[in-house]
């Protein structure tokens, strides 16, 4: 059986496995939840998983926020979306996605928007975000403060 439910501050680590693979300039599992738990929920960050009978930890993570922009407005940004190598194929990530269309809707949020990565690799999740139509609406830029 596979079940999808919020994963709380005092829960963190059982999505902290799945997250590091996604985000692993954080090094340790006790980083990162120690950067969720400190610096991303205050500002709203929330964490779901899936998970599975064979596992204790969430085979598949979706981090996530409520925000307003004014190039957006009311919106549910998708920070992170990621499944376990070894748990991939299985529709998890789908799951995920279509929970959080129905959260956005939830909260009456104008849509849902989330960036991605690009590159080779990439392509699988691209397919997940085109089947579940989101568009490519923008470039997305950035410059480290070191390099000026």
């Amino acid at each position: 059986m596979t079940e999808i439910r919020e994963i709380n501050a005092d829960q963190t680590k059982l999505g902290a496995a799945a997250l590091l693979k996604l985000r692993p300039r954080w090094g340790t599992v006790d980083a990162l939840v120690d950067f969720v738990d400190t610096d991303l929920r205050p500002r709203g960050y929330r964490l779901v998983g899936v998970f599975t009978e064979a596992d204790d930890s969430a085979v598949s993570v979706l981090g996530f926020r409520e925000a307003w922009h004014s190039a957006w407005g009311h919106h549910l940004y998708v920070d992170d979306l990621i499944t376990t190598p070894a748990a991939r194929g299985h529709g998890h990530a789908d799951l995920l996605m279509t929970w959080a269309k129905q959260e956005a809707r939830r909260l009456n949020c104008e849509a849902v928007h989330l960036d991605s990565g690009v590159g080779p690799d990439r392509a699988p999740a691209h397919r997940l975000y085109m089947r579940h139509h989101l568009a490519i609406t923008a470039h997305h830029f950035t410059v480290s403060t070191d390099s000026y």
